[in-house]
């Protein structure tokens, strides 16, 4: 049976919150909510909406030369470059514009650049974008990524965000996981809903979610 999404009213934003309450795991842990983030990620108005409120929320002294896009977040950062451009945060490029960039996974999840991106990374100031922070994992390997590229970490920020730091950065996110009072992310070894014996409803990941 199809996992069913709800829409919770969040009185902070216009943007729709849709989860859907259950047993779910991803590859890294498991989680008792699934954030559905596909029409905040891929339908333009919301993408630009939740841009214009991330861009509001940083800081006007950040310099930001690239956005390192994460879990399919690229229509938002396009959105993200338009508006710090007009909102005149710096960057230090020659001509003066932001770079938009996703990266390549390994087998080994591990982040790459190819040739022809990596000048967008090297040497540059890069705020990662990123749909979810949750355990803060894929968050962690994109700033050990752009640090072992010679890049310059500026922040993190994503559309929701159970933890409020990863890796020394302040966590910039429009929905927290205090609209959730009971939202849980735990190894699959310690899972109290594996304990109570509750079968997973789904896997889930950045692409979406996969019902049993």
């Amino acid at each position: 049976m199809p996992v069913q999404i709800m829409v919770l009213p969040n009185p902070n934003t216009s943007l729709p919150f849709r989860v859907a309450r259950g047993h779910f795991a991803t590859s890294h842990s498991h989680i008792n909510y699934y954030i559905d983030l596909t029409m905040t990620k891929h339908r333009l108005s919301e993408a630009r909406e939740a841009a214009i409120e991330l861009c509001s929320k940083m800081k006007t002294t950040t310099v930001i030369d690239t956005i390192l896009c994460l879990d399919g977040t690229e229509v938002v950062g396009a959105c993200m470059a338009s508006e710090l451009s007009r909102y005149g945060f710096m960057n230090m490029n020659s001509h003066r514009t932001i770079y938009v960039v996703t990266p390549e996974h390994t087998s080994g999840s591990q982040l790459i650049f190819r040739d022809n991106t990596a000048p967008m990374i090297v040497g540059k100031h890069v705020l990662i974008l990123a749909a979810s922070v949750t355990t803060g994992y894929t968050a962690q390997a994109a700033v050990e990524a752009v640090r072992y590229y010679s890049g310059i970490p500026a922040g993190i920020c994503s559309i929701f965000a159970s933890a409020d730091e990863c890796e020394g950065f302040p966590i910039v996110s429009i929905f927290k996981k205090d609209i959730l009072d009971d939202y849980e992310s735990t190894s699959s070894h310690d899972c109290p809903l594996c304990r109570a014996g509750k079968k997973l409803d789904a896997m889930v990941n950045s692409h979406g979610i996969s019902s049993f």
